[in-house]
């Protein structure tokens, strides 16, 4: 695997390997059972522990964005979610993990989780206070949206808006997944990270991570 923390304080959580957590996007097609397999063997390989983070029942948000009925958009994320779920612990069983179901966690998993409520509730806060976190969170949003729509379409205002509270969901587990999942160290895994996540690491906003909590980019390494 290609590894690229995104700090030195990053690396130094990547060094101790002592928790992992791999963002698995339910809606986009590089997260195979192939590659989150490929992903979990590394994680289970270098680390003492290791999660998937799956964010479901949040990307209803995305949906409503672009249109879906709340309903609908709901009914999309559950479903999309659930499969997301199965090849995680498809995977993981296929490598001879045998508490598959608590290695994922999901929105049920983290809604009942105390420390991640005070978090996304910080989180929540944060943005309707803090401009200048507004604005990135927004920036952040309006990538992922830009992503979803017709070439040269861009997102108004509105979209944003609604599209936000996805990325508001999951921010918690870019701030203090130590706290979270009760580590003093834990590093989380994607492959291609918004441009946002290197300010917030590189402590360019006001709300800065946890000092056990790392990011690193995570690919397979290119063959020559």
């Amino acid at each position: 695997m290609s590894v690229t923390p995104l700090s030195g304080r990053c690396a130094e959580a990547v060094e101790r390997a002592e928790h992992v957590c791999f963002g698995i996007s339910p809606f986009n097609s590089y997260f195979s059972t192939a590659r989150i397999r490929e992903l979990a063997a590394w994680g289970l390989d270098r680390f003492e522990r290791v999660d998937f983070f799956v964010p479901d029942v949040p990307s209803a948000f995305t949906f409503e964005a672009l249109g879906y009925a709340p309903e609908k958009a709901a009914w999309k994320a559950r479903r999309q979610g659930q499969y997301t779920r199965n090849k995680i612990v498809t995977a993981l069983g296929s490598l001879g993990v045998t508490d598959t179901e608590a290695r994922v966690l999901g929105w049920a998993e983290l809604e009942a989780n105390a420390v991640f409520g005070r978090l996304h509730a910080g989180g929540l806060r944060r943005y309707g206070e803090d401009v200048a976190f507004r604005d990135a969170c927004r920036e952040a949003t309006g990538w992922v949206l830009a992503g979803k729509l017709p070439a040269g379409q861009a997102p108004d205002e509105e979209q944003v808006e609604r599209a936000v509270r996805y990325f508001l969901a999951e921010l918690p587990l870019f701030i203090d997944t130590p706290a979270i999942v009760g580590a003093e160290t834990s590093v989380f895994c994607y492959h291609e990270p918004p441009a946002v996540l290197r300010r917030l690491y590189g402590g360019e906003l006001s709300w800065r991570p946890a000092a056990g909590q790392g990011f690193a980019v995570v690919a397979p390494a290119v063959r020559d």
